[in-house]
């Protein structure tokens, strides 16, 4: 996959995401990359960010004055195979926005076109270059039970898809490489509040291993929250996306703290509280706090960096179009149990 000269970039999509990349293309040094052009089938709109660029605007990849090595797909999701499958065809390396396709069959067939053409297809789930989600290799013990709010104000983006795979997709993918196993059973509830497609979701998540996994999501919230905790056996594992802080917090009296943590995998936990209460001396006293440090890094340029580094032929780590058909395979398990559910409001 090795590749020598300046990638020639293009940006198919040039909405709220395609401008960032394109921004993050054309600052990147020349002699490792290039952008040539965007792509957009509204003449009008990303008008602007061509001209700020220096770059020409067509409406399809064929119109490019220049062959293209590596594209950032950033088209509604439902467009995501009808564009990047061709190119992927052609050995083109693509960089697909979340979720990587409209359906696990879609997904399978990118997967598929980049083995068989030799070419590198990541999936632009950015939180997982997120400096915060970095401090999860603290942890050193499997995961116990984990907790995840992900609440978003409304902003309107996104319509063609509910909030799992807009805003929840981020935290399976995340989990799935935390846990490293496929989930074994799924039970999740919604609610549609401007209609159409679900607007808040939970989802419990068990694994073989025993891991549980309790996960909100909400993008029509008053306030905005990012927070992923997880638990293990000798401590937990607190990540603040909003005010970018993590804190490992360690117990001195592990019997005990194993016993609580394992009622938190067995039962529905009231948002992983960990106390005591009356007159013993509380348990949190026995916890010892470390906070982590956390790197100041833009998690979308390391995203594009990471795919740069693997068509180079750097054994870089990014989410490869496998681990992108992993998380929709989650996220489509988790809609599917929501639409059966009592209060499932989901639309297809």
């Amino acid at each position: 996959m090795r590749q020598a000269g300046p990638l020639r970039a293009a940006v198919v999509g040039v909405g709220a995401f395609g401008r960032h990349h394109a921004r993050i293309y054309k600052e990147m040094p020349a002699d490792d990359v290039r952008l040539v052009g965007l792509v957009d089938i509204d003449p009008v709109g990303p008008r602007g960010v061509a001209d700020e660029h220096g770059v020409p605007l067509v409406s399809s990849v064929a119109d490019l004055a220049e062959p293209v090595d590596v594209v950032s797909v950033a088209v509604p999701t439902t467009a995501h195979r009808s564009v990047a499958e061709p190119l992927l065809r052609r050995g083109v390396h693509c960089l697909v926005e979340k979720p990587i396709a409209g359906s696990t069959r879609d997904a399978r067939a990118l997967v598929a076109a980049a083995e068989e053409a030799g070419a590198c297809l990541q999936v632009g789930l950015v939180e997982r270059f997120n400096p915060v989600t970095a401090a999860l290799d603290r942890l050193g013990d499997p995961p116990v039970y984990v907790e995840v709010h992900r609440l978003a104000p409304f902003h309107g983006r996104a319509s063609d898809v509910g909030v799992v795979m807009d805003l929840m997709i981020h935290d399976l993918d995340i989990l799935n490489h935390l846990v490293g196993e496929d989930a074994q059973e799924v039970s999740a509830v919604g609610v549609s509040v401007t209609g159409g497609h679900e607007d808040v979701a939970n989802a419990r998540v068990t694994f073989p291993s025993g891991c549980v996994a309790n996960i909100t999501a909400s993008r029509v919230s008053e306030t905005r929250m990012r927070r992923f905790r997880v638990f293990t056996r000798s401590g937990y594992l607190s990540l603040d996306y909003d005010s970018r802080e993590a804190r490992l917090v360690r117990p001195s009296r592990l019997p005990r703290w194993s016993d609580r943590i394992a009622l938190l995998a067995a039962q529905e936990p009231d948002l992983g509280d960990v106390r005591t209460s009356g007159r013993c001396a509380p348990f949190e006293h026995s916890l010892r706090t470390e906070r982590l440090p956390i790197a100041d890094a833009e998690p979308l340029r390391s995203e594009i960096e990471a795919l740069v580094h693997t068509v180079r032929g750097a054994d870089h780590p990014g989410v490869p179009g496998a681990d992108g058909l992993r998380a929709l395979d989650l996220a489509e398990r988790i809609l599917a149990d929501l639409r059966r559910g009592p209060h499932g409001t989901a639309a297809s």
